[in-house]
């Protein structure tokens, strides 16, 4: 099946390139927007971008860039940066339980998981300011001029967080010209747009922008029991904008935003074997083991944690229907709503001073979020966060700081830049967690069904009936089940059964982060030819830590102190059982009133060599080295703060387990460049290899974080087995533990007038080498990630290709013109569990989106009809562990967008 799906996606690639393919966009005015200083220095039909801090022509640029102009965002829909995927083939942007936790992908890498103690891999500028997390671009971006995707490590300019590459965004600047646009659109679910904007002249000096964009959109999940629909949308952004430019040498440009979404997210559903075939029943219930075909589905009685779903109300229709039924079953009374504001200001000036260019950037950013949810996905009341302002909450605020002086030497043979960059950010992370009120009923059957599931009476108190009890004080010839402990246990079960709507009642964390860097960036013109780029980067980052716990779970210590003397002996298991489940992420009233702090610092140089050679002016060949770093931090959840919930954490806890290393790329590239008026071409061969990789990855009851890295001497697949005590490595033996490497071909021509098309074809095999370990220090590798070792990462396809053929024909001598545009994205298979668990796979897909339409003369009107996801294809973003839902782990799914389609009518002035 993989095979043929690639073989799929090879065709489609090789039919695009055979039908003269595309993957560029002709902006007028795209060097005006890339610097002031450079306006009218490059041709009117080239394309412009500013990857390197200076504007350049896309195709004298010696890196992987991919640029999208106004144009081609307007016609493929785009309106955040998750509609990239089908204009950016090595770009995949994805998001999980809370959009605030989008995560980009370059090249199969990026930051995996809920925890906003992760920095992203892939870095995110709008306007050249940074924005603290990628997930923060997941909301109306309003008019955008352009997007560049830069790929592989921008270490140099980048900065900290772009060890994968980087995603800069440009709105829509003022001009001085009067003028307005508004745009109105109506689709499926109820879904109505609106966006409009004036700009104009306020003197010979100043002119001024304003636009707005309101969505509103009914959600794709329907909440059967509470009557409610999830994952709706609810939306605005507003951004005013000045520009003084009092000279040719000097233009200011200030920028305010607010934005809000009022919206419930995000809802999942079970996988079934239907969608993921091998979502069964594994022999002996172990999830690491491979199922066999025709096993039962995990849903399916025969794991028996689903008998104890439906006796305690759980509707089975969740439980059989497909995975992409979009009715879901909640608790009564539970909610999937939140709130995300987002806004901040922006001050960048343009100066020439004498022969040297000086850029400042200021920028000032505060966003917050909080999801309620029902954190179990089911209809029992195992887990929940309330609807309040403390429901997983996240505040940042962040100011930042970049100069840079840019000018040339020598006659023009050195093209030199310096700058510096400062960011000072404050995260606080706030959350409710609690235990469900059924938690007590649900939890001992997990320890009975441990025993014989044949006992489990979930309407009884500890998961045992009289007569449950009665068998198992006579077995064993009336020494009873567990000897002499058998009460104990007895006991152990009625205290479990106790713990219901206990747990967190509000815990803080303070995260307080300060960066600056000095970096310079040179291209030095050996000859008319040949180009030698070197740039350098010194990164310093401190971050310092505290957090304060409030907690009610009062039964935790009792059953600690109960169970702790048995840990040693032949019922250790039973009671370990009873301690984790009582404690269940060292949630627990020993840690009510404990507070912690720490604080770490990191210094990092990065940068990068190139050599660039252009035979003819068409043609670029280049090889480059570039070195990346993304920042370490702590982990802001109380889970690892202990190894084990068998411990005190008040006591045994230390803020050492939060904290996770930088991670390090060293990355290789070759490629070409050719460029003309008709067509072009652009190849990169890439090899990138990470260091103390950062993984997180939730386990079903804890997310952990665990940097990765591997062994060069042979662990004889102690990397694999299930004991955390086997598996070292001897410091020195310490090597990468990722890699990425590939081939990546974009395309582009206009055979005849007012017909573009494009192409872009990625494979890339990102996967982790054996013998994997954990720290640099060579610490054994978790084994809930034991197979991971020689695998590809999550979410990393090997083969992905995409197209677009946009046609704008005139409509006779009437000065109309018509629309025609349709995108495709195809990717072969690959698995979307950070822990790479059977049945998260998710099959090969391709994704088509469509518009059409009719515009008036010079484009002042127009009516288009659209559709996203034409053929209403089903696939899942994250296949993840259902929390606590086990005997053998069952698995939900965040689910992609269904088929949306609508009309869309705009006008402008």
């Amino acid at each position: 099946m993989k095979l043929a799906l690639n073989l799929s996606a090879c065709a489609f690639a090789l039919a695009a390139i055979a039908t003269a393919p595309v993957y560029a966009q002709t902006q007028a005015d795209a060097a005006d927007q890339a610097g002031g200083n450079d306006e009218g220095t490059i041709d009117d039909n080239v394309i412009v971008v500013t990857a390197q801090g200076r504007a350049q022509a896309l195709s004298d640029v010696p890196i992987a860039v991919s640029a999208i102009g106004a144009e081609q965002l307007q016609q493929s829909g785009t309106s955040d940066i998750r509609e990239l995927n089908q204009l950016a083939p090595s770009l995949l942007v994805s998001s999980t339980g809370n959009e605030a936790n989008g995560s980009a992908r370059i090249r199969g890498i990026g930051t995996v998981g809920d925890n906003p103690g992760l920095e992203s891999s892939v870095a995110v500028f709008i306007d050249g300011v940074y924005r603290s997390r990628s997930g923060n671009a997941l909301s109306e971006l309003g008019p955008i001029e352009r997007i560049e995707v830069l790929r592989g490590p921008q270490g140099t300019l980048g900065g900290r967080n772009s060890s994968a590459g980087m995603i800069s965004i440009t709105t829509a600047a003022p001009e001085f010209v009067f003028s307005g646009y508004g745009a109105a659109t109506y689709g499926n679910y109820n879904q109505i747009r609106l966006e409009a904007g004036i700009n104009g002249p306020l003197s010979d000096t100043i002119a001024a922008r304003v636009d707005g964009v309101y969505l509103k959109r009914d959600g794709f999940y329907t909440d059967v029991v509470n009557g409610t629909d999830v994952n709706n949308k609810d939306r605005f952004l507003v951004r005013g904008q000045l520009l003084f430019e009092p000279n040719d040498g000097l233009s200011v440009r200030v920028i305010g935003d607010y934005s809000k979404k009022d919206e419930s997210c995000c809802a999942a559903t079970f996988v079934q074997p239907s969608f993921a075939q091998q979502a069964r029943v594994s022999p002996g219930l172990d999830p690491f083991a491979l199922p066999q075909p025709g096993a039962p589905a995990l849903t399916d009685p025969a794991n028996p944690i689903i008998p104890i779903l439906l006796g305690l109300g759980q509707n089975p229709a969740a439980l059989n229907q497909s995975t992409f039924n979009r009715d879901i079953y909640v608790t009564p009374g539970r909610t999937y709503a939140g709130e995300t504001e987002d806004f901040g200001a922006s001050v960048e000036v343009n100066a020439e001073l004498g022969t040297m260019n000086l850029t400042s950037i200021t920028g000032y950013r505060e966003y917050s979020n909080f999801q309620a949810s029902d954190t179990d996905y089911t209809q029992i009341d195992i887990l929940y966060r309330a609807p309040t302002e403390n429901a997983g909450a996240r505040e940042f605020k962040t100011f930042t700081q970049e100069l840079r002086l840019q000018g040339s030497a020598f006659d023009d043979k050195l093209d030199w830049l310096i700058g510096g960059f400062y960011a000072n950010e404050k995260l606080e992370t706030r959350d409710n967690l609690r235990f469900g009120s059924q938690y007590g009923a649900f939890a001992p059957c997990r320890i009975v069904n441990a025993v014989n599931p044949a006992l489990a009476s979930p309407s009884s108190t500890g998961c045992l009936s009289a007569g449950g009890r009665a068998v198992l004080l006579a077995a064993n010839g009336g020494a009873g089940a567990f000897g002499a402990a058998t009460p104990l246990i007895f006991a152990g079960l009625d205290n479990l059964a106790q713990i219901n709507d206990k747990g967190t009642i509000l815990d803080v964390y303070n995260q307080k982060s300060e960066n600056f860097a000095f970096f310079t960036h040179n291209i030095f013109h050996i000859t008319d030819k040949l180009d030698l780029t070197l740039g350098l980067r010194y990164t310093n980052e401190t971050k310092d830590f505290n957090a304060a716990f409030t907690n009610d779970n009062t039964m935790c210590p009792i059953q600690r102190a109960l169970f702790t003397p048995l840990l040693g002996g032949g019922l250790a298991g039973l009671a370990g059982g009873l301690i984790g489940l009582s404690c269940q992420g060292n949630s627990t009233s020993e840690l009510d009133g404990v507070t912690l702090a720490d604080s770490r610092s990191e210094n990092e140089f990065t940068g990068t060599a190139i050599l660039s050679y252009k035979p003819t002016d068409n043609l670029m060949l280049y090889g480059s080295y570039s070195r990346g770093y993304k920042a370490g931090g702590f982990n802001l959840d109380r889970s690892a703060l202990t190894s084990s919930t068998l411990v005190n954490p008040a006591l045994a806890g230390s803020t050492a387990n939060l904290q996770f290393d930088q991670e390090t790329v060293n990355s290789f590239e070759i490629g070409g460049k050719y460029s003309s008026r008709e067509f072009s071409l652009s190849v990169a061969a890439f090899r990138q290899q990470f260091d103390n990789f950062q993984l997180n990855t939730f386990n079903g009851s804890v997310f952990l974080v665990q940097n990765i890295n591997a062994c060069s001497t042979d662990l004889n697949g102690a990397d694999r087995d299930a004991s955390a005590a086997t598996g070292a490595c001897a410091p020195d033996k310490v090597k990468y533990g990722v890699v990425a490497q590939g081939i990546e071909l974009e395309a582009s021509i206009n055979p005849i007038r007012d017909v573009n098309i494009s192409m872009g074809l990625t494979y890339t095999d990102t996967s982790y080498e054996n013998d994997l370990v954990g720290k640099d220090s060579g610490a054994a590798l978790d084994p809930a990630l034991r197979l991971l070792p020689g695998d590809n990462l999550s979410n990393a396809p090997e083969i992905t290709a995409t197209a677009s053929l946009s046609y704008t024909p005139p409509l006779g001598n009437t000065g109309l013109t018509g629309l025609f545009y349709i995108n495709a994205r195809t990717t072969s298979d690959y698995n979307t569990g950070s822990d790479l668990l059977y049945g998260k796979e998710q099959d090969g897909f391709t994704l088509v989106n469509g518009r059409i339409g009719v515009r008036g003369p010079d484009e002042a009107w127009a009516i288009e009809g659209w559709v996203q996801n034409m053929f209403n294809v089903d696939y899942s973003q994250v296949a993840f562990n259902t929390p606590f839902v086990a005997s053998q782990q069952t698995y939900s799914a965040f689910l992609a967008e269904p088929r949306t389609y609508g009309i869309t009518v705009r006008g402008r002035f």
